[in-house]
């Protein structure tokens, strides 16, 4: 297969699309003010052709924040897009369009993948995708688009999560993870007064969110929200850690970028080499993959921040870049199979 980036900051859909010829699947990433306008022309472009898109930056050799990226692949692949409505309330009613395009493509966790748009209810979204995809044991990749709306072949939804399957034809894809954070002490929180819908966070072990956070790291309410870069909680599953981002602070709680239930075991998290953990993502993805087509990758927003904070962010696409043709997009949070997390990396590899 092969995967092509074509990009305009000015927004330039025409720009964008310079130099791709008889692509086979599309992601449109665009920005608010002209994302229904860009969603309509692709189409017209490349009628029938399966596509998905939302309102995010993208990025290959440089970041996209304000423009159009297209990220299509050629020449090897079979594909369907589709989309799940009802993401708040009832996605599951739309299940059966999965199933149908998992028949249709065929494949299996060897070759297949499923890449994901969400506006939002990752959590219930995730499970409702990841049971259809478990029979077959395809692995999903993905993340939360801006402003609540998503595209799935030349139509615009709110309140969905747009889908695409993506088969291999010539060899193998493997999805990876990567967490830049480690456990800080051994601080284990049992979290209460939760408010699941908004995401909110109101003790920790019978006392005040706020207030546990500022008396362990010594910081003022205004700087939690930056602290949250190198300090965000964790969720014990199994033998992996999801990331929990502060969002806000709300009186004396904390509202989060991804749901807290009563009774959900916390640690507190910080951050670590960095740098040398990217080092490390290569080296096991150059290990399992002597030869690589390309690399699709979800960044969080938050790791954009800190990266471009620290001076980092083109060292980091720099590097990205040893593998071949790495491209992305910055989510608002990133979905690997069915975890919905925060401040990760998610991507996924074609042989």
């Amino acid at each position: 297969m092969k995967q092509f980036f074509g990009m305009s900051q000015r927004g330039n859909l025409e720009e964008a699309l310079q130099g791709l010829r008889q692509p086979q699947f599309i992601m449109l990433l665009s920005n608010k003010g002209q994302f229904e306008d860009h969603v309509a022309a692709l189409e017209k472009r490349f009628p029938g052709i399966p596509s998905i898109g939302c309102i995010g930056m993208s990025y290959q050799n440089s970041v996209v924040e304000n423009g159009v990226g297209i990220i299509a692949f050629t020449e090897g692949v079979t594909a369907t897009a589709n989309v799940l409505e009802q993401a708040s309330s009832m996605p599951v009613k739309y299940i059966q369009r999965l199933e149908q395009d998992m028949q249709a493509v065929g494949g299996s966790s060897r070759d297949t993948v499923c890449i994901d748009f969400c506006s939002g209810n990752d959590a219930c979204v995730l499970t409702t995708i990841y049971t259809a995809l478990s029979k077959r044991g395809i692995s999903l990749v993905g993340g939360t688009g801006d402003q609540g709306m998503v595209s799935a072949n030349g139509r615009v939804y709110r309140d969905a999560v747009a889908y695409a399957l993506v088969r291999n034809q010539n060899g193998r894809v493997k999805t990876y993870k990567e967490n830049i954070y480690h456990q800080l002490g051994n601080y284990r929180f049992v979290a209460s007064d939760t408010d699941r819908a908004n995401y909110v966070l109101g003790a920790l072990n019978g006392k005040s969110a706020k207030q546990v956070y500022k008396d362990i790291l010594h910081v003022t309410d205004e700087e939690i929200l930056t602290r949250t870069f190198q300090n965000p909680f964790g969720k014990i599953n199994g033998d992996d850690t999801c990331i929990i981002s502060i969002k806000e602070v709300r009186g004396n709680a904390l509202a989060c970028f991804r749901q807290v239930n009563d009774s959900d075991v916390l640690i507190l998290l910080e951050l670590g080499d960095y740098r040398a953990i990217v080092q490390n993502t290569i080296r096991q993805i150059c290990q399992d993959f002597p030869r690589r087509s390309a690399i699709f990758s979800v960044n969080c927003l938050f790791r954009y921040k800190l990266f471009s904070e620290q001076g980092y962010m083109q060292n980091y696409l720099h590097d990205m870049s040893a593998l071949g043709n790495h491209v992305g997009f910055v989510g608002y949070g990133e979905h690997y199979n069915n975890r919905f997390v925060n401040q990760s990396m998610t991507c996924v590899v074609f042989e």
